[in-house]
């Protein structure tokens, strides 16, 4: 415990947390693109969407091991750890680095610095106020932007992303994201000591490359919707969804 706590107070120990916990939210961002384009793959034959079978069945998987929903709560709960922990070492590592520079530095050195990285602390905080707004948009219903109900994901989407208000939001919020996520992923390179000059120019190209995809993958839903370019919602009957 000593060694932990040790660790966790010395800026490398939170440089490596912020690594850490960043690696586990973009493996998350992978997970949740892959699932989000399953709205275009069409429905079964008895007219369900597989993005809503997909909703189902992260809400049994582990099934008979596990309790029905006791992964998907695990993984939650692994998820906000990473989002809390990587925010807290994040806003430290951005106070001590101002309390070691007491005095303002004659010639500004933001135009040495990169915008992504102007704008982390700004993009941090939009992405955590926006993470709490999606989950009680689309997983709750807490806040109805459109039509809702459990379990009809696809017909939520189309609801809530046929307001050009709400879609473009959601567009934003991905750009800033991805502005985010583009400098994290390189930040974590260097942190984790993968970082070197003769393969620096292949790991900047291939992060912008993999958070470039991930971020058209998660603005085409919306987009598609705005546009008109989906099929109306599908219209099927309670018990066919649930299964009983």
């Amino acid at each position: 415990m000593n060694r932990i706590q040790t660790l966790y107070k010395s800026n490398i120990g939170k440089k490596v947390i912020a690594a850490v916990t960043g690696l586990i939210l973009f493996g998350f961002l992978l997970g949740h693109v892959a699932g989000n384009l399953k709205v275009f793959t069409g429905s079964n034959e008895q007219g369900i969407p597989h993005i809503d079978e997909y909703g189902q069945f992260l809400k049994v998987a582990g099934e008979p091991l596990l309790p029905a929903g006791a992964l998907l709560w695990g993984a939650r709960l692994v998820l906000l750890t990473s989002v809390i922990l990587h925010i807290t070492v994040v806003v430290q590592l951005a106070m001590l680095s101002a309390e070691a520079r007491p005095v303002s530095y004659v010639k500004s050195k933001k135009k040495a610095a990169s915008l992504p990285a102007l704008w982390m602390m700004f993009s941090g905080s939009l992405i955590a106020g926006f993470i709490v707004f999606h989950i009680l948009h689309f997983t709750t219903g807490t806040i109805q932007l459109g039509e809702f109900e459990h379990g009809y994901v696809y017909n939520n989407l189309r609801s809530s992303f046929s307001n050009p208000f709400v879609a473009g939001g959601y567009i934003f919020v991905m750009v800033v994201i991805g502005i985010h996520l583009n400098h994290g992923v390189w930040s974590m390179f260097q942190t984790l000591g993968i970082d070197n000059p003769d393969r620096n120019k292949f790991l900047r190209t291939a992060s912008t490359a993999v958070t470039t995809a991930i971020i058209l993958g998660f603005i085409a839903v919306p987009a598609s919707f705005l546009f008109g370019l989906m099929p109306e919602a599908a219209n099927y009957a309670h018990d066919l969804l649930t299964g009983h």
